[in-house]
């Protein structure tokens, strides 16, 4: 018999987008000479929506002019900005991580400021506790349609499996929300294509891509969204409180403490490796980046941690202006190795 996630992967390929962003252009007038030619400067930019891995190859326009007597007719020049290829700047970035053994990474990443993003890797992971922020959002957005506030016992919950990673509190918001029925239908609003939720009460083993897991940041951070500003500022506020312990993953790639995040972390049974992932905005270099990092396959929770930590500062390191990455954060905790986050 066909399994209920069969059916929603299935379901899903059908409403797939493209992830193409739409190109816009602006204009600049940069001066007039003596001899009354003008000369403008065009720039592309891409839209702010997630983008696949795969690389558009974009044609410059040809240099346009128009020539004029002495009459006093203006002379126009077209000058074609070259548009930087993020995408294969993330990949090339990405190069100098080395991933050991059977490990998988993906990453995505986007500049809240210019709203250039960028994607490497498609292949779809296992959320673990990362999924917890997805599901805070679905709770919200189910709230916002019935016109009503949280209750005491939900904000109990929500506060505890964010903050803490609690994962009683996760099973109960996993029934709130009506589990991965419920999950799907909220995340078809809020965009998430390759995104399934785990069969019955594995919430932990919901299916995802980073390209996805960028989408759901830019609900929790971005303007444009299906969420309503307060229950977009209650998600920031609780990812921006992670207990001591848990303040790893995509936050080594922030300045100090500027970073909100949530990271997930299970070791499969079948396997004996880990799932270790890691999502939220970082600042670093005066620009609010979003971060998604996904990996499996990692040999221990540790070095799940230290090769998502390195793939984070690479990926940011991309839309940073000097192109450095940030400095390598301090050891991360290691005492929640025993258990599933």
């Amino acid at each position: 018999m066909e399994s209920s996630r069969a059916r929603r992967a299935r379901a899903r390929t059908s409403r797939r987008r493209p992830l193409l962003g739409t190109a816009l252009t602006t204009v600049a007038v940069l001066g007039a000479t003596a001899g009354g030619t003008v000369y403008v400067k065009a720039q592309a930019r891409t839209g702010t929506g997630a983008v696949s891995s795969s690389s558009a190859t974009r044609s410059a326009p040809a240099p346009a002019s128009a020539s004029g007597s002495g009459s006093g007719k203006v002379s126009v020049e077209t000058v074609a900005t070259p548009e930087k290829d993020h995408e294969a700047l993330l990949a090339s970035a990405l190069k100098s991580v080395t991933v050991p053994g059977d490990a998988s990474v993906s990453a995505a990443v986007q500049d809240l400021d210019s709203g250039e993003g960028a994607a490497y890797g498609a292949d779809t992971f296992d959320t673990a506790s990362i999924v917890k922020v997805d599901v805070l959002a679905t709770l919200l957005l189910q709230a916002q349609d019935a016109d009503r506030h949280l209750t005491s016992a939900e904000k109990a919950y929500a506060t505890a499996m964010i903050e803490n990673s609690d994962n009683d509190s996760a099973s109960a918001l996993w029934r709130i929300i009506g589990k991965a029925e419920g999950l799907d239908a909220a995340n078809e609003r809020f965009g998430l294509t390759d995104t399934a939720g785990g069969d019955d009460m594995l919430w932990g083993l919901t299916q995802t891509t980073a390209a996805d897991q960028l989408t759901l940041l830019q609900q929790v951070f971005g303007d444009d969204s299906r969420l309503s500003e307060a229950s977009r500022t209650y998600v920031r506020r609780l990812m921006g409180q992670i207990a001591v312990g848990q303040r790893w993953g995509v936050s080594a790639a922030a300045d100090g403490s500027a970073w909100a995040l949530k990271n997930g972390w299970l070791a499969r049974s079948t396997t004996g490796l880990w799932d270790v992932n890691s999502i939220g905005r970082v600042t670093v270099g005066g620009h609010d980046c979003l971060v998604a990092v996904l990996s499996n396959g990692n040999a221990t929770q540790a070095s799940g941690i230290a090769l998502v930590e390195q793939v984070a500062r690479a990926a940011v390191s991309v839309f940073r202006s000097d192109g450095v990455s940030a400095s390598p954060s301090a050891s991360p905790s290691a005492s929640r190795s025993a258990s599933a986050g």
